[in-house]
């Protein structure tokens, strides 16, 4: 099912307002699911500022990100507009220094949990 333009606009319109986007399934304070669940972890992790948005309150915003990416799955997470990946990216990303180094490069204020 293909999205209207509309949808897109939003979706771009969220990206130039947030430095960070969590598309996901359920709220920041409340995921519904495991995978959202892990990504909200590891923002907080690093105390970044996000901004979520919960898919499953809107069926258009669902689909239409997932056309917008080109990339199947909920969560995604997004940063100064570029999309990072899903879940597993993120998590493989954090567990390697890579989303610390991806953090900094960007210039996304952050704490690092680790030192």
């Amino acid at each position: 099912m293909t999205q209207s333009p509309a949808i897109f606009e939003t979706i771009k319109e969220h990206l130039r307002d947030h430095n960070v986007v969590l598309y996901m399934k359920g709220t920041a304070q409340m995921p519904l699911c495991g995978f959202s669940a892990t990504v909200v972890q590891i923002l907080k992790k690093f105390e970044v500022s996000f901004q979520d948005f919960n898919v499953l309150q809107d069926e258009e915003l669902r689909q239409g990100i997932k056309e917008f990416s080109d990339w199947p799955t909920i969560p995604q997470l997004y940063i100064k507009g570029e999309f990072i990946g899903g879940c597993d990216i993120v998590r493989d990303m954090f567990k390697t220094g890579e989303f610390k180094e991806l953090l900094k490069e960007k210039g996304i204020p952050f704490n690092d949990p680790i030192s």
